[in-house]
């Protein structure tokens, strides 16, 4: 075996001359695929000028010396195209379209991640079992996505309160909003 099973990177072999050739392909492969960030991969034609570094997922129809080499990830190394064949699973940010892609069953689709949402968030501050989402700020914005918006505050039970309190060092000083039974607050 001379190459590793996941990446498909070379092997230095025993008695193998020029060692650091192998060495300095697997260190550039390594290079081109790891934290893989594409610039994108709506482009059919190579670009004219690309910069070292510069890495595409190579679409359906591509032309040029992309010609064949759909679903690849070209690099530009050293003055030319390097092309790295995507292994299932592999994930890849599309910079121009700020979306991660995963590689699955031979192509390169939105990733879909399976997120655990937490018990509390805190932001900018420690969340507790009683303020599950805290926010130290100084604003916060709800903003609309359409014709309107609105904030809830949902009672679960008519004995319960559903109100929005104002503090100075966390006594309160004003509250509006439902009190048990119904109970309008001012």
């Amino acid at each position: 075996m001379d190459k590793t099973d996941n990446l498909n990177l070379p092997y230095i072999l025993p008695s193998q001359a020029q060692k650091h050739v192998t060495h300095n392909e697997a260190i550039r492969a390594l290079d081109a695929v790891l934290h893989l960030a594409v610039l994108s991969r709506a482009l059919a034609n190579p670009p004219e000028n690309p910069a070292g570094g510069d890495r595409y997922i190579v679409p359906p129809g591509a032309t040029g010396d992309w010609s064949a080499k759909e679903t690849s990830v070209a690099a530009w190394q050293d003055g030319a195209w390097a092309f790295y064949a995507p292994r299932e699973g592999w994930l890849a940010h599309v910079l121009d379209e700020n979306r991660i892609l995963v590689f699955k069953a031979g192509s390169w689709s939105p990733a879909a991640f399976a997120v655990a949402i937490p018990d509390q968030v805190g932001i900018n501050t420690s969340a507790d079992a009683t303020n599950r989402l805290a926010v130290a700020s100084p604003a916060s914005l709800f903003t609309n996505e359409g014709a309107g918006h609105q904030i809830k505050i949902n009672k679960a039970a008519t004995a319960h309160t559903a109100s929005l309190l104002y503090q100075t060092a966390w006594s309160a000083r004003a509250e509006l909003g439902l009190a048990g039974n119904g109970r309008n607050l001012c």
